[in-house]
């Protein structure tokens, strides 16, 4: 089945949005199967949605629009959708009354007139209810189409999406649609994929799909069959075959775990305590280590140690030191992974310090970046020469602080 998105919103075409809503739902059309042609922008104009409508129609057989389903005059999505697909529009009392209650519970002393417009939906349509809003959402069927109506706020579009309208995508299908992600860290993008080129070059079903993140390589493992048990026994012999060209490298098969959230696992595992010193990246790593649930039972402390004078006062590194050798150096690393496990009392601190411009050094170039991490008073050092502009070579620092952390813990820790 071929599927097509379209986009509503004058903000979209001006760039004042960024358009996220197109990218999630590219991503979710193409887990269910479904064969993704032509994604559409189109302001809040009646006559130029139609138009886009009608094309949409004409050359897919599944058409997504979200936005343009609220109370405002320049809401037009449900209109048109209703005028297209022959429909007249008719007062829904459920979704009526979902609005009302939803204003009760807000601090809205009066509900406006054009709200109710939000609870007039095509006739003979299927309504979606919104649990994070108060427009909601339209499937219409007809002529062996289904034109599926979303809400803009991805906060309202995603949980939508994922709760009614993912099921009735999937049940549409003549077969069944089964991913694994396999991620993996420490090894780069262009050596995954020659290392895999003979599985992609041979494959049929399943389907090997390489995604490129920061710092990572995913491989999305797609196999289709007449059930969900056949198509995972289909991915399993290819998910194996990856386990033994990447070994350690792969951290997760769970597509919803992070990087991150794959290491506090294994300092939970093996009761261990982390502290982090951070000079280049300025807090980002504690951030989002402690941005997984449950973090506090193994994370310790985070010093942010941007100065020279902190570096000295927090993390007891030489005078001598920076002197010598500069805040950027393989020693000032040490230092501070060093002395940052034994002041805090943790078992394991990683240390970061780098230039991350635009400012440079006569003699370090930007993106120069040292990783310390200490064990047991053992400590490794990793130089990095990282490319890109400030905020992207602090975000590769973190990855990298990642996962060389990981890696440590695998080869210390027994």
């Amino acid at each position: 089945m071929v599927v097509e998105l379209i986009s509503v919103g004058t903000e979209i075409l001006l760039g004042n949005i960024v358009n996220t809503n197109a990218a999630y739902l590219s991503q979710q059309c193409a887990l269910l199967g479904l064969s993704l042609y032509y994604q559409t922008s189109v302001g809040d104009n009646e006559k130029r949605l139609e138009e886009t409508l009608k094309t949409a129609l004409g050359r897919s057989d599944i058409v997504i629009l979200s936005g343009g389903l609220g109370p405002t005059q320049d809401d037009l999505t449900k209109e048109v959708a209703a005028r297209v697909m022959g429909r007249r529009l008719v007062e829904d009392p459920h979704s009526r009354q979902r609005i009302e209650e939803y204003f009760q519970g807000s601090s809205m002393k009066k509900i406006t007139e054009n709200n109710w417009k939000q609870a007039m939906v095509p006739e003979g349509c299927i309504v979606v209810d919104n649990q994070n809003g108060t427009a909601p959402g339209i499937i219409l069927e007809g002529e062996g189409k289904s034109v599926i109506l979303l809400p803009g706020p991805p906060n309202e579009l995603k949980p939508m999406f994922e709760h009614d309208i993912y099921p009735y995508l999937n049940a549409m299908r003549p077969e069944v649609i089964c991913s694994v992600m396999v991620k993996m860290c420490g090894v780069g993008e262009s050596a995954v994929e020659t290392e895999i080129k003979d599985l992609i070059d041979a494959q049929t079903n399943p389907t090997i799909a390489p995604y490129a993140k920061t710092g990572e390589v995913h491989l999305r493992v797609t196999a289709s069959a007449k059930d969900e048990k056949e198509a995972r026994k289909l991915i399993k012999p290819v998910v194996k075959e990856l386990r033994s060209r990447f070994g350690d490298h792969i951290y997760t098969l769970d597509e919803h775990v992070t990087l991150e959230e794959s290491v506090i696992a294994m300092l939970r595992e093996r009761e261990l305590t982390l502290t982090t010193a951070e000079s280049v990246t300025g807090g980002m790593l504690s951030a989002r280590l402690t941005n997984v649930p449950g973090a506090s039972d193994v994370f310790k402390q985070g010093l942010v140690t941007y100065c020279n004078r902190a570096k000295r006062k927090l993390l007891d590194v030489k005078k001598t030191t920076l002197k010598d050798y500069g805040a950027v150096s393989e020693k000032t690393a040490r230092e501070m992974a060093k002395n940052g496990a034994f002041i805090t009392g943790s078992d394991i601190c990683v240390s970061l310090t780098g230039l991350a411009g635009p400012g440079t050094d006569e003699d370090k170039p930007v993106g120069l970046v040292y990783i310390a991490c200490s064990y047991n008073g053992n400590v490794k050092v990793q130089e990095f020469h990282l490319k890109g502009e400030r905020a992207k070579i602090r975000e590769s620092a973190v990855v990298k602080a990642l996962t060389m952390l990981r890696e440590y813990i695998l080869e210390e820790v027994r």
